[in-house]
């Protein structure tokens, strides 16, 4: 009788998990929706020229990162993608070498702002390897020493919202300079002319990065506090809603 018990207790809860994971799986894939709703009109508000490139930087590049925090790493990577691919095939674009090669600083941005473990530090170490070892790259050694080893670096205030943003935008510059280095050859002159630019280009990123962080955190909080919405519930990071204690976890 004991055994029969056990096993329908265990029946039971397994039949509880297994609908605990389908309907969090459900919020996370209606979050999803949204955010590719929102990516799509993010990728037409231009916010800076890429130098060197016909490209621009949009605010796209503010909003990829956080869904890694939302979803995790590797959901968040597929959220990025998935509005790539679409944005990709709305506009009808080429498949160049600029448009493959703008497709993975954002998903290594997302990885970065999502994942715990500090092994995302290495990204940016491999980053500087492969551009000092270019003929070009070596020239200008300075120009990933003075931002690269930031990230890497960072990984060990990931709990703190600034830091992360910031260590997934440069985290992104390396893996998108580095990219753009061995695709295109930029010349020496470029890499000098970005040393004065990246700075406030990065901070400027990892600030809209950690603003719509919070915004979002805190419309699914209101959602879920005001008009009970409770499907939202699991993606809301308490820390990081508007409190007295809101700034401590900055």
């Amino acid at each position: 009788m004991n055994v029969c018990l056990e096993n329908t207790i265990k029946k039971y809860d397994t039949i509880i998990l297994k609908g605990v994971v389908m309907k969090f799986n459900r919020k996370k894939l209606l979050f999803v929706v949204l955010f590719i709703i929102l990516g799509l009109i993010a990728l037409r508000i231009p916010f800076t020229h890429i130098v060197g490139s016909k490209s621009t930087f949009t605010a796209f590049d503010f909003m990829a990162p956080i869904t890694g925090g939302f979803l995790g790493s590797w959901f968040g990577v597929l959220a990025v993608l998935v509005v790539e691919l679409i944005n990709f095939f709305i506009k009808g674009m080429h498949l160049d070498v600029t448009t493959f090669v703008r497709f993975f600083p954002m998903l290594f941005a997302a990885i970065y702002f999502g994942t715990k473990r500090r092994e995302i530090g290495l990204v940016p170490l491999v980053c500087i390897v492969l551009f000092l070892i270019h003929p070009i790259g070596r020239q200008v050694y300075y120009y990933p020493l003075a931002f690269w080893l930031l990230p890497a670096l960072l990984v060990l205030l990931k709990k703190r919202l600034l830091a992360n943003s910031l260590g997934a935008t440069m985290t992104a510059h390396a893996v998108g300079s580095t990219a753009f280095l061995y695709a295109f050859n930029l010349p020496v002159n470029v890499w000098k002319s970005l040393m004065t630019i990246v700075p406030f280009e990065r901070l400027t990123f990892a600030l809209g990065i950690a603003l719509s962080y919070l915004v979002i955190n805190n419309v699914l909080n209101y959602l879920v506090e005001k008009q009970h919405i409770s499907l939202f519930q699991p993606l809301v990071n308490q820390k990081l809603v508007f409190s007295k204690a809101l700034i401590s976890n900055l």
